[in-house]
């Protein structure tokens, strides 16, 4: 067992609550660390309910691209821990290694002590304490959840505040209504500093625009200073500033303009001076493992029918089912097969908001469990609520054992398109059973 894994499950003892919003125990940790989080080199921070990790990928690579370094800290891994913390180094940076992190995790631990605090907050105040520690030009830094509690959120003059779509999403903590998540959400906002916002419902926008005018935090919101839209199989941008005209995202999916364009919008309104061409560069290389990612080599792709599609997506919430019903609509309108959904979800989410948008788009779905997760969904339970929106289901012992009945049932059909999904744990699990590296 690595020893990082050892001291992150020690660090959950220390609070009675895996999640606790609050900020006063990071301050308080951050001052008995030496203000680290005033070290940093300029942060931009990511809030949203959806495209929040693909928004902060694609600013990476952009970013990557102009010759920046840069640190990104986001959640939750995949596979390891580590690939929450990336550092910043030519080519690309790095996952923080294994001693790096265990290290430093001990360091925050000793200086905190006895007193209550949340793993996550640990693990935040230790990724800042690290980015502070290596040089960089830029910090993104992406919110765990919700935001104006949320730990990332003591970063007092980040460079600039984003805010992606927002739709219901861990209703327990953020309350199950548009506006009071927006609310939460809209609390990254700071005075002075830009806020950019992607397109959001009505009821969240009139949230983050009265929040903003409290805090006088100018902002830049899509479709009024900015407008990110397809054009012939291109990403046509345009702001105040002028109009681009770009590649197509290297991420799958319509929605994917859509936070390339925050992005883009971002990079031009925080100054930060990213050249049209490291713009479309960084589209061309985007990579962000788990959102519409096509399989084509590993154990698992061994077992699905021959010349399957297979594509994992870790999205879990109705908005989420939405752009990826599209998406998997869009590949169905340029190629047509058979499509089977294997899904697994954990019991905090709404299933049924997830599985409305499949409804007379997949021909099956196999509910499986997800691994090592005790808030796993019953893949019964999941087959019944799948059914209700006129789905047909079957339950299954795990992605192998649904991947080898598909490929008894299309025996003789033609190869199908295969779409893993519903919890970023069953994702990263896929991944790893599959024998996917991450990078």
């Amino acid at each position: 067992m690595e020893r990082s894994h050892a001291i992150l499950e020690r660090l959950l003892r220390l609070h009675p609550r895996e999640i606790d919003l609050a900020l006063d125990r990071i301050e308080r940790l951050m001052v008995d660390l030496g203000s680290p989080d005033r070290r940093l080199p300029p942060v931009v921070q990511i809030a949203g309910t959806n495209g929040k990790g693909s928004t902060t990928a694609f600013l990476r690579a952009m970013l990557e691209a102009s010759g920046r370094g840069v640190h990104v800290y986001t959640s939750p891994h995949l596979v390891r821990f580590h690939e929450r913390i990336r550092i910043a180094e030519p080519d690309g940076g790095r996952f923080v290694d294994e001693d790096e992190l265990a290290d430093t995790l001990i360091e925050v631990e000793q200086a905190n002590g006895e007193r209550p605090i949340t793993q996550f907050e640990i693990t935040t105040a230790a990724a800042i304490l690290l980015f502070a520690r290596n040089p960089a030009d830029v910090v993104l830094l992406e919110v765990g959840l919700g935001g104006r509690l949320d730990a990332t959120n003591i970063i007092e003059r980040p460079l600039a505040s984003v805010i992606t779509p927002i739709s219901v999403d861990h209703e327990k903590f953020l309350g199950e209504t548009i506006d009071g998540i927006a609310g939460e959400k809209a609390g990254i906002l700071k005075p002075g500093r830009p806020g950019i916002i992607a397109p959001q419902p009505a009821e969240a926008m009139a949230v983050i625009e009265a929040e903003a005018a409290r805090r006088r935090a100018p902002l830049f919101v899509a479709n009024q200073d900015w407008v990110a839209t397809p054009e012939h199989g291109r990403l046509v941008y345009q702001d105040e500033d002028g109009l681009l005209d770009l590649p197509a995202p290297r991420l799958i999916g319509r929605h994917q303009y859509t936070n390339a364009g925050t992005a883009i919008a971002t990079l031009r309104k925080s100054g930060l001076g990213v050249s049209a061409q490291a713009i479309e560069a960084g589209l061309a290389d985007v990579e962000w493992p788990a959102r519409l990612q096509r399989l084509t080599t590993g154990s698992l792709v061994a077992r699905a029918p021959d010349e399957a599609e297979i594509w994992l997506d870790g999205g879990h919430n109705p908005g989420a089912g939405i752009v990826v019903a599209e998406a998997m609509a869009d590949l169905e309108e340029r190629v047509s097969r058979p499509l089977y959904l294997i899904t697994g979800m954990l019991n905090t989410k709404d299933p049924l908001g997830f599985f409305r948008p499949f409804a007379g788009l997949a021909r099956r779905v196999y509910t499986v469990p997800v691994p090592s997760s005790p808030a796993a969904r019953d893949p019964v339970e999941l087959a019944a609520i799948a059914g209700d929106v006129g789905l047909s289901t079957e339950p299954s012992d795990s992605v192998a054992d649904a991947l080898d009945r598909i490929r008894d049932e299309v025996t003789g059909e033609a190869p199908p398109r295969i779409l893993i999904c519903g919890s970023l744990y069953l994702a990263g699990a896929t991944l790893a059973e599959n024998g996917t590296p991450l990078r």
